[in-house]
């Protein structure tokens, strides 16, 4: 689990290898990861884009962006927090992704950058 907190909102990543979803034979991993993003700033903020970078030992590097996360643009108080569950596949066992929110200030309009802390994708791969 990774943190990393900018302007009073912090982002927690927690990721899994689906070992049952993958198929290592094939070149195909499957991660998910939980987000957790908590508003410890004094002000209401909103999540209006994410923007990924997505590294695979096994592949280019692929960029990811879009409106929300999920579906959603939460809109956060102080204090309150969002968690959203997502995933990706890689061709290779193992990776890295970080990015950013771009957030609003509800108040003031401005917009925020907030980071995502870069982590690891690692297939643990076990043999019986």
């Amino acid at each position: 689990m990774v943190s990393a907190t900018t302007e009073g909102v912090k982002v927690t990543v927690d990721t899994t290898y689906q070992a049952d979803f993958s198929n290592p034979q094939q070149h195909h991993y499957v991660f998910t990861y939980k987000v957790t993003i908590e508003n410890h700033s004094s002000t209401t903020v909103k999540l209006l884009k994410r923007y990924w970078e997505i590294h695979d030992a096994g592949d280019d590097l692929k960029i990811v962006q879009g409106e929300g996360v999920v579906g959603r643009q939460p809109i956060l108080e102080s204090g309150q927090h969002h968690e959203y569950v997502s995933g990706c596949n890689l061709k290779s066992g193992l990776g890295k992704m970080k990015g950013t929110y771009l957030m609003e200030i509800l108040k003031t309009g401005k917009l925020i950058e907030v980071q995502i802390p870069e982590f690891q994708l690692i297939a643990t791969i076990f043999d019986n």
